[in-house]
């Protein structure tokens, strides 16, 4: 029988699902209080959502959004990161797992669609949105540099033209 409580979990899951771009199911058995604590700063600085959810919940919420294949991946106690940022959680997720084996990134879901931990960790080693930006605007600019230089370079081209043919002029009337 489903209780007031679990209702309001479940939507609350959906909610979450549904306007995060991605949300990762993720391992934390066998992590300290102190670790905890430290991976939720990490991810709360960086605009990330950690929340514990029991699997039966989570399979209810996938379920009803058609996305049950995401639930594959739950086993065993699992929280779940929610983010508007694709990369960042999973970058923060993959760089703590080098210090606390006991966490590790499950599964989950991306723009609505299921993925599984292999996914997760190539998009962990993506760069960030900003860098991404910066290279894509470096890229628009090297062309505009060069043509600037381009631009600049025909008038002291021509002045240095003009002043050897003075030069030259000036030999031979002399």
């Amino acid at each position: 029988m489903a209780t007031p409580k679990k209702i309001s979990d479940v939507a609350e899951i959906k909610e979450r699902l549904e306007s995060s771009e991605i949300a990762i199911a993720t391992k934390y058995i066998g992590i300290s209080v102190e670790e905890v604590t430290e991976l939720r700063k990490q991810l709360r600085d960086a605009g990330v959502e950690y929340k514990v959810y029991k699997n039966t919940l989570a399979r209810r919420a996938l379920r009803e959004l058609e996305i049950e294949e995401a639930a594959d991946c739950m086993e065993g106690p699992t929280a779940w990161v929610f983010s508007a940022d694709p990369v960042a959680p999973a970058k923060i997720l993959k760089d703590y797992a080098k210090k606390v084996d006991t966490v590790g990134m499950m599964g989950g879901v991306l723009g609505g669609k299921p993925v599984d931990a292999a996914q997760l960790a190539a998009l962990a080693s993506l760069p960030s949105r900003e860098q991404l930006l910066a290279q894509v605007v470096g890229t628009i600019a090297a062309p505009l540099r060069n043509m600037v230089g381009t631009l600049n370079a025909l008038p002291r081209n021509l002045v240095n033209v003009l002043d050897q043919v003075k030069k030259k002029a000036e030999e031979e009337a002399a």
